[in-house]
Parts: C-alpha cells; sequence; structure tokens
C-alpha cells in the first residue's frame, strides 16, 4: 500500500497563525495528521521543534520579500 499526499494549496488572506491570528504564511503537517499554520514570526519562532513533528512544512514566507505588482496610472 502507497500513500500519496496531495499537493498543499496556496495559503491566503482568509488562513490566520494558529497561535496570534495574523496572515498564515507557514502550513505544518503534523505526524499525528493534523495541521497548524503560523505566521511568518512565529513559524521562525518554533521552525526546530515543528521539523521534528511534521511530515511537511509548507512555507511561503517568500512571498514577504515579493515585490507587489504596480497598479496602472488612471487615465484623466
Amino acid at each position: 500500500m502507497t500513500t500519496a499526499l496531495a499537493p498543499s494549496s496556496a495559503l491566503s488572506a482568509a488562513d490566520r497563525c494558529d497561535r496570534c491570528g495574523a496572515q498564515a504564511y507557514v502550513r505544518v503537517t503534523l505526524t499525528s495528521g493534523g495541521e497548524l499554520l503560523f505566521c511568518a514570526h512565529h513559524g521562525r519562532e518554533h521552525s526546530d521543534k515543528l521539523r521534528d513533528i511534521a511530515v511537511t512544512i509548507h512555507d511561503e514566507t517568500g512571498r514577504l520579500d515579493a515585490t507587489p505588482a504596480v497598479a496602472a496610472e488612471d487615465e484623466r
């Protein structure tokens, strides 16, 4: 028997940190089958412990460094 994990979907603004309620950028799938969401700050703070209990860690903190798209100027 083989078990395949479905790819994690991208985190959205609706996904909130389980620790503080800020926008989540890290999803941790636990060996017990549960899932935790963390903001970038708490993901970094707990990263050592999380690696010990995680099956996967989906980290989107790189999005914080991305340059936002420039809105088109209004034509007047």
